[in-house]
């Protein structure tokens, strides 16, 4: 604040350079009022990303930690492209996509096991060890005995290296869409022991021996790249004070705090008779003024996703004393805060310094010796030694004093709130594909094929179809990142004619997924096409839907048998048929249905799963003549019958007042029979006759040939197939 105060006074006063004089007087009176904020440690990244420079140091990681890790191989991008769209009202559209391979170095040494990936900052792996794009992972833990990945090995031959020692992770055709086409920024979650083995991990190589003892409370994890084992220990000791016995073979780190046998007590002081200090005690006592102190420790947070995070020290360090410790450790935040609580009171001990004049002499108590002074709280360290002629000076400094009882509970921290990426599991494909009766749309002669593909909650990214021909799939360079409307009927449907609107019948539906939704509509809606279901082989449209909870629906206010489906209405439905929403999430297959009749498709998500694959239902419904309708029976003087009704086109689904239907086929034919008609069309005895217009004239005689009660049909010759037959009398 006194900087910006005196900046303006000062540039009102004297132009440019006064600004710079007040500025300059304003700094050093904030730093000694609110104290200058120094910083110590390897500066913590804000979780940068793999970069790939040669002379990186590789860290060297113990516990749980984030790390980015060292791209030591990479690829070029390959290109791939499909078809996706051509949904019910919705163009087809091609899309390129890209994948790339490479390895990324994780570690210097052998690692446990890795959790989670993130890229850009979401999640790429999930802790139950799913991709959550296309693509394959492979973890190398770094043992001395791996073998080369065979992915770099294919690449490089003989001369590539199996990393033997050093855990690295391996990609293979990463799908890059979700990245901008480019590597994405990764940083992983390692697993290397327990974190209470960061003092072995750092001083094994380095040929010294860590006491089992020495231990960081609460810490989770550390990782350090770089500055040395002396820098390093360095760091760790401002966490857990230490001492380095280089007397042993070999030498030997212990906590500093903790010994087999209580400290050595000095001597009673002595007053020598001179004029010095202390002639008359033998002790001086004097408190340091420029020790900088703890205040603040930055550290990676375990409860927001290892997310840099800074806890304070409770008490505040005085004027111009204030230090910040940059500590690349995993910690909770209670851990954090009561590691710089530890730290802050530490520094405060070290406030005191003390002036000891003994004669008794103990070779043992030489600089960095740990001791204890009669009438004096907690233990000093010898930092110099002096022969007198009275005896010896030693000069203490204060390290450990008792803990304030105000400090002795464990401290209370909030890590705060954060952002974390869902972590959801791939949910599994599903897919449904069926004809459709044709909708009036594009040419009457090609079929109208759809494939209904969606999956179950959880993380789904699509999937592409492929035709299964011969025992293999054959690609068909489509695919679809929507999921459609699927499920089930768990309620039975009765027979119905599927002549009028039922405003009072209703089906309940288990949705595939709790984010589906169905929306209501009007009469007006449903004259106008919407709300169109398929159910088993019925299509049917629904005014209203209500949300059961969770994926469950109720849809009520049915119009039954649409697209020429009457039959279907007609047979009714049980529990358990399967339901498809017809609209724009529908994928396509127009003008890829060439060897359908015989094959069955298959759907290839990013999980890695098995293929879910599922025949064409409803196979030729598209170009089969719909049923005529409106029978009418009229009985001849003569013993004969003449027979009327009313044709019906495919994609022609209105009833226009005094205009003739247009003739869908390349001619109008109709085949009227009599006898039982099976479903493919057969009956017996078979056909009487054949005419071009929807009336016929049945002689007597033809008649009096029949038995009693024979059923006469009729059924329209399409240019492909041939009708359902419409029951239009009996003889």
């Amino acid at each position: 604040m006194a900087t910006l105060v005196l900046g303006a006074i000062g540039t009102l006063v004297a132009g440019p350079l006064g600004g710079a004089i007040g500025t300059l007087a304003g700094r050093q009176l904030d730093q000694q009022i609110i104290g200058s904020r120094t910083r110590e440690g390897p500066r913590l990244q804000d979780l940068k990303a793999s970069t790939s420079s040669y002379g990186q140091p590789i860290a060297v990681h113990a516990g749980r930690v984030r790390t980015a890790g060292t791209i030591v191989w990479a690829t070029d991008l390959v290109e791939e492209s499909e078809t996706g769209g051509g949904g019910k009202g919705t163009p087809r559209t091609r899309t390129y996509s890209y994948s790339t391979s490479f390895a990324v170095l994780l570690a210097s040494h052998p690692v446990e096991r890795i959790g989670r990936i993130w890229a850009d900052g979401n999640l790429l792996r999930g802790a139950a060890g799913d991709l959550k794009t296309g693509g394959a992972f492979r973890f190398h833990a770094g043992h001395a005995d791996q073998e080369p990945d065979p992915l770099l090995a294919a690449a490089l031959g003989e001369r590539c290296p199996a990393f033997r020692g050093s855990a690295y992770a391996v990609f293979e055709s990463l799908d890059l869409a979700d990245f901008g086409n480019r590597i994405p920024a990764l940083t992983f979650e390692l697993f290397a022991g327990p974190g209470a083995e960061v003092f072995a991990r750092l001083a094994g190589p380095a040929g010294i021996k860590a006491d089992p003892d020495l231990v960081v409370p609460g810490l989770e994890g550390f990782s350090y790249d770089g500055g040395g084992i002396d820098t390093a220990l360095d760091l760790l000791g401002r966490a857990a004070p230490l001492l380095v016995e280089q007397d042993r073979t070999p030498p030997l780190i212990r906590p500093a705090a903790i010994r087999s046998r209580p400290p050595p007590l000095l001597g009673p002081p002595v007053a020598w008779p001179d004029a010095e200090f202390g002639s008359a005690t033998g002790e001086r006592r004097m408190r340091a003024t420029d020790v900088e102190k703890y205040g603040a420790l930055r550290y990676y947070d375990i409860d927001r996703d290892y997310q840099p995070s800074v806890q304070h020290a409770m008490h505040r360090a005085a004027a111009g004393q204030i230090r910040t410790l940059d500590f690349p450790a995993s910690l909770s935040a209670r851990a954090a805060r009561a590691l710089v609580q530890k730290m802050a009171r530490q520094d405060r001990a070290r406030d005191i310094t003390l002036l000891h004049r003994t004669s008794a002499i103990d070779a043992g108590i030489l600089p960095g010796a740990i001791v204890r002074v009669p009438g004096e709280a907690g233990l000093w360290s010898v930092t110099a030694w002096e022969w007198r002629d009275g005896g010896v000076e030693l000069e203490l400094e204060r390290c450990f004093a008792p803990m304030p009882l105000s400090e002795a509970g464990p401290p209370v921290a909030d890590p705060g709130a954060a952002w974390t990426p869902p972590d959801r599991l791939p949910g599994v494909t599903r897919l449904r594909v069926f004809e459709l009766p044709w909708d009036g749309t594009g040419s009457p002669d090609d079929r109208q094929i759809y494939a209904a593909l969606s999956a179950s909650d959880g993380r789904w990214a699509g999937a592409s179809l492929h035709a299964e021909r011969d025992g293999g799939l054959v690609p068909l360079g489509i695919a679809a990142d929507r999921r459609s409307v699927t499920g089930l009927a768990t309620s039975a449907l009765s027979a119905s004619p599927g002549l009028v609107f039922e405003p009072d019948a209703s089906l309940d539906l288990l949705l595939d997924d709790t984010a589906m939704v169905l929306v209501p509509t009007t009469r007006e809606g449903i004259a106008s096409g919407d709300n169109r279901l398929l159910v088993g082989d019925e299509i049917l449209q629904f005014r209203d839907a209500m949300p059961l909870g969770g994926a469950r629906w109720r849809v009520t206010g049915l119009l039954r048998g649409r697209g020429g489906t009457e039959s279907a209405a007609m047979a009714g439905h049980g529990a358990g048929a399967r339901v498809a929403l017809l609209d724009e999430r529908l994928v396509g297959l127009t003008g890829n249905t060439a060897g359908l009749a015989s094959t069955r498709l298959a759907a290839l998500d990013a999980s890695g799963a098995d293929p879910v694959v599922a025949p064409v239902e409803g196979f030729g419904r598209t170009l089969v003549p719909l049923c005529p309708v409106h029978p009418r029976v009229r009985h001849l003087a003569d013993g004969g019958m003449e027979l009327r009704w009313t044709r019906r086109a495919r994609g022609i689904w209105s009833w226009p007042e005094q205009v003739e239907i247009p003739l869908i086929e390349q001619s109008e034919r109709y085949e009227i029979g009599a006898g039982d008609i099976g479903a493919d069309g057969t009956a017996s005895p078979g056909v009487l006759i054949e005419t071009d217009r929807p009336s016929a004239r049945i002689e007597s005689d033809v008649l009096s040939g029949l038995p009693a009660s024979t059923p006469i049909w009729v059924r329209q010759v399409g240019t492909h197939a041939k009708s359902p037959a419409l029951l239009v009398t009996r003889a």
